[in-house]
């Protein structure tokens, strides 16, 4: 957005960002419930994190630039959870080792 970063944008400064209409923003927001989820204020307000704006980005990508259908974006976003909690995975399995490593080595010593 800009070098302030705010921690909540509301879903018409969303819109504005992306050239779109609210009521696009507000349909994704449903569609793509599992991806995301904004909170919302005591009035109702959906209140977007700069998280949820990087996924908006990608829907945008997906649908409006790249011509995905919804199903289509959403197994992408899916495809990339998943590869992403893979990541996460192999990162600890690489952490568990190098410390087994590092334990073994001080033995050595």
């Amino acid at each position: 957005m800009d070098n302030t970063e705010k921690l909540y944008y509301t879903i018409g400064e969303v819109a504005a960002r992306f050239g779109v209409n609210v009521s696009l923003i507000r349909f994704w927001t449903n569609e793509f419930s599992k991806q995301l989820k904004p909170k919302t204020n005591k009035k109702g307000n959906r209140l977007y994190t700069a998280q949820d704006i990087e996924v908006v980005q990608r829907i945008h990508d997906l649908v409006k630039v790249r011509g995905f259908t919804l199903s289509g974006a959403k197994d992408e976003l899916n495809k990339k959870s998943d590869n992403q909690n893979n990541k996460s995975e192999q990162i600890q399995k690489l952490l568990t080792l190098k410390q087994w490593l590092m334990e073994e080595r001080n033995k050595l010593k």
